[in-house]
């Protein structure tokens, strides 16, 4: 992998210079995760940061009762585990690759010496943090005020958007979606097939072809006239 290529990539470096670009490539080490492998547990100590050059990560927690929660996913030219950065201390959540890839890792020291060098780095790195917030506030309000029909539509919109097609591939398989969207496996599926049969979307397997944005919008954003309820479970 070409290293200076994949800093290159990465949204959080957008806008910098050669030399800065060329010194993020030169404190970063190039690692390897299979589909399914562990990349850090909840605990771990935060010893820098991530991020992806192919493939993708799901960053998620687990309850004392065992259960998993996903947090997010990333994909290429995202970074994760941030917070080791300014925090230090250890990994607040655990990370798992979904699809063996290759990964940029950023050791916590040599990349703060970098920030203490450079204020227009500094000042991406903090508005990243910003954005991440701004993103978790965001799920929380969808977990607590949405029902499941517009938290879906919503993430399909997103998944439009990021690809710029109306045919889609699911980001996670079902299971982990509905963990992700706050739901069991089985509302899900039903959510999907009200949604084909209504006329929003069609659905081949994991493949999904957005047929009616327009009123995908209006679901997510709860102002779609006449959506048949869903009832309890669909919360």
């Amino acid at each position: 992998m070409d290293k200076a290529q994949a800093v290159a990539g990465i949204g959080l470096f957008a806008g910098l210079g050669a030399k800065e670009l060329a010194a993020l490539a030169g404190i970063a080490e190039v690692r390897r995760f299979g589909r399914g492998e562990d990349i850090f547990f909840s605990g771990d100590p935060a010893e820098g940061f991530f991020s992806v050059a192919s493939g993708k990560v799901r960053i998620y927690q687990t309850s004392l009762a065992g259960k998993e929660h996903i947090v997010h996913v990333f994909g290429p030219g995202e970074v994760f585990a941030e917070v080791a950065v300014f925090a230090g201390g250890v990994y607040p959540a655990s990370a798992q690759a979904l699809e063996a890839g290759d990964y940029l890792f950023f050791p916590r020291e040599r990349f703060r010496r970098l920030l203490a060098d450079d204020p227009d780095l500094a000042l991406n790195m903090l508005g990243l943090l910003s954005m991440r917030l701004r993103q978790l506030v965001k799920k929380l309000e969808d977990l607590s005020l949405r029902e499941v029909p517009a938290r879906l539509a919503a993430h399909l919109l997103l998944l439009g958007a990021e690809s710029k097609k109306k045919l889609l591939s699911l980001d996670l398989p079902k299971g982990q979606l509905a963990a992700y969207l706050g739901t069991i496996p089985e509302t899900l599926s039903r959510v999907l097939r009200r949604f084909a049969d209504d006329g929003l979307i069609s659905l081949s397997g994991s493949a999904i072809e957005i047929l009616d944005a327009g009123r995908l919008e209006a679901l997510a954003a709860g102002t779609a006239a006449g959506t048949p309820p869903f009832g309890p479970a669909a919360r």
